[in-house]
């Protein structure tokens, strides 16, 4: 096959060896570690070992340089394993260095200047001075830091419920998104394994000035009987030789260690901050004129004393005093006419503040419910429940905001959808509320009250009295549980108007992911996102789930093209849905305890429906409403005195219009078509409603 024409073939562009490099870098960092463990083992030549003392030497300083400007100790998480390997490293140049050393007499160009020209050629001074390193790095640097890392690991650990926990209250109060809960969490977890890493990293350090010692006194000793013994070199020859280069190496691993123990203190040292260390250094330092200034003062004091140099400390005096003028020296006001009035107060606006969604007041004497470092359990709860309306009704609940109402009673709270008023009770922190499930009052002594989710008589009783009561069969919960109870009530029957329509396209996003198709072909071809919104709360309305949301959207994509009645729409949707719908009312016996309407009275109320943009409706005279509504209730009761779900089942004709009709006054009645009824579920008529 014939190869293409030059003007036909593609471009590539050239890679760099260092992008190529950064490109595998995984590749390269493999293969510098299998380099390093085959220094230790194969002998290299003199020259070779002076550039990988000078890369050592750049590659501390490189470090050093980093921790200098990073703003947090995470922006450079990776340091722990950088420590380990660069200790590595400088260990294998050591047993490098040490081979040269003993078989050859000669180390390097590097190490013998640091063993001539550092020192002076005094191996005595060389000693001292390598000796003075260890101590620093050892001693100072090297024990501090690790101390400070283990401080530090240990403190980030005991620390890490509470801010988990803060992170949850953020979420719930509305403070931040669930992303930025994400992100706060991945930080607080990878804060916790930095500080960890660094707290066993630090004794790489501690370990590497001591392998120093070690080395340096073997190097001696072994270079002497080396040259002594085997070379017949005189004794003082054979120290001041071998005693030279073993301190131009220990030189040359004790600088690059000390520049990586000075990194390893700057970071374990270092907090968050917006800024790197020198600019934090000078804000903070030079902050503070008067303290210059008094410095200054004092060394022109020092200066003046007896038997002291006076012109070092006058000019250290006179720098410090001049640092703290140019600080304290005012800016000149520009030039500018007569002072103008304040602007009238029209140019200060207040600002509009949005309506949430959901909130939660209190009264004082709930806050303890919500504060977790006293063990409350609220924010949990309402975690907790969040999760739960998710799974049962298929859309995210929005964030609770909590706030404290100092116009409530000390124990009432209020519950607000969209800023009006859903729902309100009493719940008392150091109470127990007791109720039973017939409905009867429980005979304790306490304070009397309503369960305020369902109205059921109830009882708050002390804490110590939690066995007698489970002891006669009552139902006991705490005040957190009613309060979050109450709230997952309120959700279910506000839940259309808590269905926002950039929620609805967030769902449309989530299914658009796993079956483009359904989404594509509907929105905004048949349908616009206001259309599908609309008929989603349609559904919640009546408590439908809208898990399966794309059975729902195949449904919709099925009709739109003949139908764009919102309400018609919802309606073949329930009918798909009839399994779903089912289920929520089926007994534990698989048998659904229907409700029918007599047959006349159905026809009868076929005729007075009346079809508005708002739905269907029917125009039932009051007097004629009023006795339906006294029918149906009676034979609600009945029902479910018999251990059923009372649910009401009409023709599919009729079924939208009494539902809304029923809903206002009996909001607790589901209202389902025959079509509704799953195939697999057997109905048992227990009432029929004559009207």
């Amino acid at each position: 096959m014939a190869s293409a024409p030059a003007s036909h073939r593609t471009q590539v562009e050239p890679v760099s060896g260092l992008r190529r490099l950064v490109r595998y870098s995984d590749v390269a960092l493999a293969a510098g570690v299998v380099a390093i463990v085959a220094l230790m083992i194969l002998p290299i030549p003199a020259h070779i070992l002076d550039i990988l003392i000078t890369t050592n030497i750049a590659l501390a300083l490189t470090i050093l340089l980093v921790s200098l400007y990073i703003q947090e100790p995470l922006q450079f998480s990776a340091f722990p394993t950088v420590l380990l390997l660069a200790t590595l490293f400088r260990l294998a140049l050591n047993i490098t260095s040490t081979r040269l050393i003993l078989l050859q007499g000669n180390a390097g160009e590097v190490i013998n200047a640091f063993g001539h020209f550092v020192v002076g050629g005094n191996y005595i001074v060389g000693i001292v001075v390598f000796v003075i390193l260890v101590v620093i790095q050892f001693v100072v640097i090297t024990n501090g830091a690790g101390r400070v890392a283990e401080v530090a690991a240990r403190f980030t650990l005991d620390a890490m419920p509470g801010k988990q926990m803060s992170i949850d209250a953020d979420l719930n109060a509305g403070l931040i998104t669930e992303e930025e809960a994400r992100r706060r969490r991945q930080e607080i977890a990878r804060e916790a394994d930095f500080y960890g890493a660094m707290d066993g990293a630090s004794k790489f350090v501690k370990g590497d000035a001591i392998a120093g010692i070690v080395i340096i006194l073997i190097n001696i000793v072994g270079g002497i009987a080396i040259g002594a013994l085997q070379r017949g070199m005189p004794l003082e020859e054979a120290l001041r030789t071998y005693a030279l280069l073993t301190v131009g190496d220990g030189l040359v691993s004790q600088i690059p260690a000390l520049l990586i123990s000075t990194a390893t203190g700057i970071i374990v040292t270092r907090s968050a901050s917006d800024a790197n260390l020198g600019l934090d250094l000078a804000r903070q330092i030079f902050s503070a004129p008067r303290a210059l200034a008094i410095a200054g003062v004092l060394l022109a004091v020092l200066g003046l004393a007896p038997g002291l140099p006076a012109p070092p400390f006058f000019l250290g005096a006179v720098g410090m005093l001049g640092a703290a003028l140019a600080l304290r020296q005012p800016r000149r006001p520009v030039a500018t006419e007569s002072p103008q009035p304040a602007p009238e107060a029209e140019e200060v606006l207040p600002e509009v503040t949005p309506v949430d969604p959901l909130e939660l007041e209190i009264g004082y004497g709930l806050i303890p419910l919500v504060d977790q470092a006293s063990g409350g359990q609220l924010l949990r709860r309402i975690t907790l429940l969040r999760k739960q309306i998710a799974q049962e009704l298929g859309f995210v609940m929005p964030t609770v905001r909590i706030r404290d109402n100092l116009t409530l009673r000390p124990n009432e709270y209020r519950i607000l959808v969209r800023g009006v008023k859903a729902g309100d009770g009493e719940a008392y922190p150091d109470r127990l509320m007791v109720m039973t499930t017939t409905g009867d009052a429980p005979q304790l002594d306490g304070i009397a009250a309503r369960e305020p989710a369902f109205g059921l008589p109830a009882v708050w009783i002390p804490e110590g009295q939690r066995a007698a009561a489970e002891a006669q069969g009552y139902a006991v919960v705490d005040a957190a549980s009613v309060i979050t109870t109450h709230l997952s009530e309120v959700v279910r029957r506000h839940a259309a108007a808590l269905l926002r329509r950039q929620d609805v396209q967030r769902l449309l996003d989530t299914v658009r992911r796993e079956h483009p198709a359904v989404v594509d072909e509907l929105v905004p071809h048949l349908l616009s996102l206001s259309e599908v919104h609309q008929v989603l709360q349609l559904l919640l309305e009546e408590q439908v789930p809208i898990r399966d949301l794309v059975t729902i959207l195949e449904v919709l994509g099925n009709h739109a093209r003949t139908v764009r009645n919102v309400h018609v729409l919802a309606e073949h949707v329930r009918h798909a849905l009839a399994a779903t719908i089912t289920q929520q009312y089926v007994a534990p016996d698989g048998t659904l305890g229907a409700l029918v309407l007599y047959p006349e009275l159905a026809t009868q109320l076929g005729e007075l429906i009346h079809h508005s943009d708002e739905g269907p409706q029917l125009a039932l005279p009051p007097e004629r409403l009023q006795a339906l509504l006294t029918a149906v209730a009676q034979e609600m009761e009945r029902i479910a005195a018999l251990g059923y779900q009372p649910v009401l089942l009409v023709p599919a004709t009729i079924r939208a219009a009494v539902s809304r009709t029923l809903r206002r006054s009996l909001p607790n009645l589901p209202v389902l078509a025959y079509q509704e009824v799953a195939p697999s579920v057997r109905v048992q008529v227990l009432g029929t409603v004559r009207g």
